[in-house]
């Protein structure tokens, strides 16, 4: 039902300074600076773009196909671990990646488990949101389209901020070949989730 409110207000008018949340901004301008950065390691990157390619692919059709859903402002990073419940109820925290984009994004990270759970949680989720506001379905469809530009998105994110002394020292693996290796693994696993029916499809 937060959620719900949070959104009505978030759909009253456009942010003015922030990024959109869409395959060129979190995908392939993401991919593009970790490949021009020499972020990815000789042993790991064609591999990698192959999978990072394949995967935005997929994303850039999923886009397309609801290129009609509203777009309004969200909080961007809506997990478990960004709301703190205080008597009154809910509030959220870190809001630096606040961004414009389908209402969806601040819904399915707050979903864990296996296929079956998350669509009771989802359901559970959806009839608290639409007390306040009206969700359309089409946009379960992009969840894992967005998972896919959340995982490319933050290794870019690592890498805008390497020069900074905490990070070296807080990713440690993230120049290593096994990262790299995960990663395109991982790629290829969210090509195979996108072929698969949405969440209540």
């Amino acid at each position: 039902r937060f959620l719900g409110r949070l959104h009505t207000v978030g759909a009253r008018r456009p942010f003015l300074h922030r990024r959109s949340m869409d395959p060129a901004t979190f995908g392939h301008a993401a991919r593009q600076r970790l490949l021009d950065g020499d972020f990815v390691p000789d042993t790991e990157r064609a591999l990698w773009t192959r999978g990072c390619d394949a995967a935005l692919a997929l994303v850039d059709h999923a886009f397309s196909q609801l290129s009609g859903v509203p777009r309004l402002r969200l909080h961007g990073d809506f997990h478990p671990g960004n709301i703190m419940w205080r008597d009154e109820g809910p509030h959220v925290v870190d809001l630096d990646d606040a961004c414009t984009g389908p209402a969806v994004q601040d819904l399915w990270m707050l979903l864990s488990g296996d296929a079956e759970t998350m669509r009771r949680q989802l359901a559970q989720i959806l009839s608290g949101y639409r007390v306040f506001r009206p969700f359309d379905d089409r946009e379960l469809a992009l969840i894992e389209p967005l998972r896919t530009l959340r995982m490319i998105h933050h290794s870019a994110w690592i890498a805008e901020r390497w020069t900074d002394p905490a990070f070296p020292a807080a990713f440690p693996w993230f120049g290593s070949a096994a990262y790299w290796s995960q990663q395109a693994t991982q790629l290829r696993e969210q090509v195979q989730a996108m072929g698969e029916p949405p969440l209540l499809g």
